[in-house]
């Protein structure tokens, strides 16, 4: 079943608002480090975070005391239902159902939480910080502040698990009950997740990322979160009448891999069921790690002549929210006939790479990649009509 993509909502370490952050990156924009240190650790991070100005138009009593994670979530949910021209009132909250993708979770609040329990014990842990320990808080958040009564789902994943979510919006449209679904990946950065990932040998001490490179020196975390309203067709916003509405031709739910090799191996096929229609260009989720390799062995068995683009150079590792900015920028890239600079790429890849910003006017279909470090493999097509 294809789905339109009646409204899209963005925010990141370049701003928020889906057209602001696609100028600047047709401009080779990149985000600016901040580091993190904390109290009990010997070292200091580099992380791409959302600006504050990002987040300074939404005020709502539920958002007090939630965390960031749900801050973003309502800002890019909030902007993805005006872009629809969606009104939520009584008659349509039930009607629209919610799937939010997550990957590493509320993590400032957990360490809060536990860490009041470490130091001072058990009648010190505030109750009001333990409902942001859960995955699903954020969705409730969400659909408290939007009013949704419909439908709703955590999913939790790497970073395929927004491409996944888009799976499962697929199949809770089946529901002849519900017009929309809204579709949400979120990310937070905190010390204690950069200090995993070090741990775990994917992370890089300070920029760039430099994808495909054949040295893999890591990634950069990054935050934020990445919103679209599916319908059916031919249901549209007034927009994509001029336009031609961007749909999801189709979600492919991709597989697990145990072995990095077995990466490879998943991605050419899912890659080769996806292109059997002409497809004009890749955003792939190459972000300086393993994952990098098996995209690049998998593009050139299976579709060696497209062109391809990764943001993360730009807009660093969202994990949970990444899924959802590559769908954004396939779908602004289809609209708008052109694609951003890949920034930091070896000028001799054996790739297509956009290495400026490069025109695909007429360009009618694209895929987007997304390869999670911890196992798990998606893609999606898109298409514009």
């Amino acid at each position: 079943m294809s789905l339109a993509i009646a409204g899209m909502g963005w925010v990141t370490p370049l701003g928020n608002g889906v057209d602001a952050v696609w100028k600047r990156l047709l401009h080779g924009d990149e985000a600016s480090a901040t580091p993190i240190s904390e109290q009990f650790g010997d070292r200091s991070y580099s992380a791409f975070r959302v600006p504050e100005s990002a987040l300074t138009g939404l005020v709502h009593p539920r958002l007090r005391r939630a965390s960031l994670i749900s801050r973003f979530a309502a800002t890019a949910g909030l902007e993805a239902l005006q872009a629809a021209g969606v009104k939520v009132d009584s008659q349509s909250a039930e009607r629209i159902g919610l799937i939010f993708a997550i990957s590493n979770g509320g993590v400032i609040y957990t360490k809060r939480f536990y860490r009041d329990v470490v130091e001072t014990g058990a009648q010190a842990a505030s109750p009001l910080l333990f409902p942001e320990t859960v995955f699903n808080a954020p969705a409730s958040h969400l659909a408290a502040i939007l009013g949704l009564t419909g439908v709703t789902y955590t999913l939790v994943g790497d970073g395929a698990v927004g491409l996944l979510a888009i799976k499962m919006a697929e199949d809770v449209m089946t529901d002849q009950s519900l017009d929309y679904c809204l579709v949400v990946g979120t990310e937070e950065v905190d010390w204690l997740l950069c200090d995993a990932y070090r741990r775990w040998r994917l992370l890089r001490s300070a920029p760039p990322i430099e994808p495909f490179s054949k040295q893999k020196q890591g990634m950069i975390l990054s935050e934020g979160a990445g919103a679209i309203v599916l319908a059916r067709l031919p249901r549209r916003s007034a927009a994509e009448v001029e336009a031609g509405p961007i749909t999801i031709e189709r979600a492919h739910p991709g597989g697990c891999y145990r072995k990095r090799a077995e990466a490879e191996e998943i991605l050419t096929r899912m890659l080769r069921d996806l292109t059997q229609i002409k497809t004009d260009f890749v955003i792939s989720s190459a972000n300086g790690t393993f994952i990098d390799q098996a995209e690049q062995v998998a593009l050139e068995r299976a579709v060696p002549n497209a062109i391809c683009y990764t943001t993360k150079p730009a807009l660093g590792e969202s994990v949970g929210a990444s899924g959802l900015w590559q769908v954004i920028l396939g779908a602004q890239a289809l609209r708008y006939g052109e694609l951003p600079p890949s920034l930091h790429v070896e000028p001799n890849s054996s790739l297509r790479v956009s290495f400026s910003r490069m025109p695909v006017s007429g360009a009618r279909r694209a895929i987007a990649l997304s390869s999670g470090v911890n196992q798990q493999v998606a893609g999606v097509r898109l298409a514009i009509r």
